[in-house]
């Protein structure tokens, strides 16, 4: 039996049934796996961004089957769909070692006749209309974007939910700009351009940029770029005194130092000391000494915090503009972030009160849901009349932009 494939059939049953998130149970189960790394990693995000899909292909020759049959045939159903490096006998004799090798010889027969079934016909997927199985979206999500942002925007994104999302590199002006960064990636054998406005650098290569000499000598940071020009919007200043209230991992912390060029103080806050320790060990790296870790309760007003000059307020939230990284959150029930706008609003309202008059907070998310974006900050403006917009935008996946993403800059008049 082909080890990666037992690799790739145990994760996606932790990830399906034992309730783990992909990319964590993908990064436990591929250590000290070197060869078959990529493959294993396609196969198990794949698997999960087209269950909708597979699931529907699997149903048109078989009933209800058992949970690890179903993994089985949906594994093998994506190798036949969407691999095209391996060969349809391999994906269906494997499919079938992996039946017997897991407890199941009784079903061996079952997921032979439906694989090959499968292999013989190749369903059309362009023609589907129904587009919660062409893209793989549960229909509740997808009435929710249409309600929101109209059919016409939804369909012209739902296409790259499934394509990888783009890697986006932050040069550390301490040391180097976009094209100097480039060129020290070039010379590693990393492929690379300029993104943004060319002050950004779009990673091209499949690598682990945590092992490139650039990144341990602290010459650039990884921030996606929807993310990055939220904080561009806020217009930071030399000499501000900025608080980022939610700030883990740290990527706009370390993007507002870019722009003050290092001269200010920025208040990195986290709820947990485990989460800024991954702020302090980057801070380090990119000797950015301006940034300051601190344990915080967002929710909560800390007399001990100075008043700012801007404030970062991105907030917990449903992660929907992320799917191409973590494809599980499309099947987040929506019942379950019912309450996220009430704390979302509770920890703007508090966030707000460190603000000094003239200053401005930037209010962001990283999903698409109204009722998380610009319902939470009209509700905030009934009650904060002192506050006003000064500008707002939401991104939705492109083929080479950032992910979904929502930003808000209120200016305390």
């Amino acid at each position: 039996m082909s080890k990666p494939r037992q690799t790739a059939f145990e994760t996606l049953y932790r990830i399906f049934y034992g309730g783990a998130y992909s990319n964590i149970a993908l990064n436990s189960a591929l250590t000290g796996e070197s060869e078959h790394k990529a493959f294993i990693t396609r196969l198990v995000y794949g698997v999960v961004e087209k269950k909708i899909t597979l699931d529907y292909i699997i149903h048109k020759y078989c009933a209800k089957v058992k949970p690890k049959v179903l993994i089985i045939l949906r594994m093998g159903i994506y190798q036949l769909y969407f691999m095209d490096g391996v060969h349809s006998g391999a994906a269906v004799n494997e499919g079938v070692k992996l039946s017997e090798e897991n407890g199941l010889k009784s079903y061996k027969g079952l997921v032979n006749a439906v694989l090959r079934k499968a292999a013989s016909e190749m369903l059309d997927l362009d023609k589907i209309d129904d587009l919660s199985i062409k893209y793989s979206v549960p229909q509740p999500l997808l009435n929710m974007w249409f309600k929101a942002y109209g059919k016409e925007k939804v369909i012209s994104f739902l296409p790259f939910l499934s394509e990888k999302a783009p890697v986006f590199a932050v040069p550390n002006r301490l040391f180097v700009n976009a094209r100097g960064l480039i060129e020290e990636l070039e010379n590693e054998g990393i492929a690379c351009e300029t993104a943004g406005d060319g002050d950004l650098v779009r990673i091209l290569s499949n690598i682990e940029l945590g092992k490139c000499r650039a990144f341990k000598d602290g010459h650039f940071y990884i921030e996606d770029i929807s993310s990055y020009n939220a904080v561009k919007a806020l217009c930071i200043e030399e000499g501000d005194v900025l608080l980022d209230m939610c700030s883990a991992p740290g990527g706009k912390a370390f993007t507002a130092a870019q722009m003050m060029n290092g001269k200010g103080r920025i208040y990195a806050l986290e709820l947990y000391e485990s989460r800024l320790n991954l702020i302090k060990e980057s801070a380090e790296r990119l000797k950015l000494s301006c940034v300051i870790p601190k344990v915080n309760d967002a929710l909560l007003y800390n007399t001990s915090l100075p008043i700012a000059d801007k404030i970062i307020c991105d907030v917990p939230c449903s992660g929907f503009g992320t799917i191409r990284r973590k494809p599980e959150i499309r099947y987040k029930e929506l019942d379950s972030i019912k309450g996220l706008p009430e704390i979302q609003l509770e920890i703007l309202k508090t966030s707000s009160k460190y603000l000094k008059t003239g200053g401005k907070l930037l209010y962001s998310t990283c999903t698409l849901n109204k009722r998380e974006n610009e319902k939470v900050v009209e509700s905030f403006l009934r009650e904060n009349p002192d506050f006003a917009v000064i500008g707002e935008g939401t991104v939705f996946p492109s083929q080479n932009g950032g992910d979904g993403f929502y930003h808000c800059v209120i200016e305390r008049n």
